[in-house]
């Protein structure tokens, strides 16, 4: 019968601060290793770094290899119960094989073939879709049908009914952003089937949600109760256009209104509250104009950005890509981060930044300004 190794494992290490790794230490080491004892000074330098260390490194997906992957799924993978949900998620290479973007932040490509439906489910992890491109495809939430097109934001709150269906002759892929990581780390996340098909087939221009909040400035005075996650499911792309070119255009008639000079951006936020759509998640839309580079920009927390249109270069860390329409790259915590656009560059953008300003660990640091 052979012993189980100890689940401690402590190594005495002739180093500098460190303890002379006699005999004696040595059995003691072993004692702490049955008793499942690990001392802080062996561990302090990686527990307790001068700033973040992240195992999530900066990496870049290219959409012109991600779409043909999904398209091959499409042929091969049926959509059902068991899989649920034919999705690829990103896998970061540094998080030793997981499917995580990040330690907090799941991204994943999903694709939906002509008259297909994502069968009907609902599960803690708050959730959104992104269009990069295509429509056709309803998302139907607690019973109100929402369409998907390019440049949509469609915000999905954890433990509401969800499914899909493709009314289409084509088949059509979009981003998905949620927080499992984060909620599987902290043992928090729950799951539940729903029917088989979703509850309507109806094709609506605009859903409930937004016949009754996607109105700017206005509240319906039945709803003046605060919500934890936006109660609005679709931001539509003409919104979201409008508001980068009139920053850009009021840039250009000398009120200071963006980031950095050529430099828009606006921030998703519940209307319940002014806050971000979901408790774990913020989502932005950056528009850089043509020649424009930001300054290098650190902050703790990750974040996922994708392409919508334009193209550019991206410095995260020590790696610098050119990027397209569609890409994806991952920006770890801490990690120093510039873009520069060459003909126009807009990108979604989502992080984990909710997580950490409510614990009051958030912080930034830009051109010498710590925040």
């Amino acid at each position: 019968m052979t012993s189980e190794p100890p689940p401690a494992r402590v190594q005495a290490t002739d180093a500098p601060g460190q303890p002379e790794p006699t005999p004696r230490l040595k059995e003691l080491y072993r004692t702490f290793e049955q008793h499942s004892l690990i001392p802080l000074w062996t561990e302090i330098g990686s527990l307790m770094p001068p700033q973040p260390a992240p195992a999530a490194v900066p990496h870049l997906w290219r959409w012109a290899e991600l779409l043909p992957a999904a398209e091959e799924s499409g042929e091969l993978v049926p959509v059902g119960r068991g899989g649920e949900r034919r999705a690829l998620a990103l896998a970061n290479p540094g998080l030793a094989g997981r499917p995580f973007a990040t330690p907090t932040l799941w991204a994943a490509i999903q694709y939906l073939n002509p008259g297909e439906n994502a069968p009907v489910h609902r599960h803690s992890q708050h959730a959104f879709r992104f269009v990069v491109e295509g429509e056709g495809v309803w998302t139907v939430v607690d019973g109100d049908p929402v369409a998907m097109r390019r440049g949509d934001f469609l915000p999905q709150a954890g433990w509401h009914w969800h499914g899909h269906h493709n009314r289409t002759d084509t088949p059509m892929a979009w981003i998905d952003g949620l927080d499992i990581p984060f909620q599987h780390h902290i043992d928090a996340t729950f799951f539940e089937f729903g029917p088989d098909d979703v509850q309507t087939r109806a094709t609506p221009e605009h859903s409930a949600s937004e016949r009754l909040w996607a109105h700017p400035g206005l509240r319906p005075l039945t709803r003046l109760r605060p919500t934890p996650a936006t109660p609005l499911l679709a931001y539509r792309w003409e919104y979201t256009d409008r508001a980068l070119a009139e920053q850009l255009a009021l840039e250009a008639e000398g009120h200071a209104v963006t980031l950095e000079p050529g430099h828009a951006a606006v921030r998703y936020t519940n209307p319940t509250t002014g806050a971000d759509v979901m408790p774990t998640l913020r989502c932005e839309f950056h528009r850089l104009v043509p020649g424009t580079r930001t300054a290098v920009r650190h902050e703790v927390g990750s974040s996922v950005f994708q392409v919508f249109d334009g193209r550019g270069e991206v410095g995260v860390g020590e790696a610098t890509w050119t990027v397209e329409r569609g890409d994806l790259f991952v920006v770890p915590s801490w990690q120093p981060l510039t873009l520069a656009a060459e003909t126009g560059l807009d990108l979604f953008r989502f992080s984990d930044a909710p997580l950490f300003e409510r614990l009051h660990l958030h912080r930034s640091h830009q051109e010498g300004h710590d925040s």
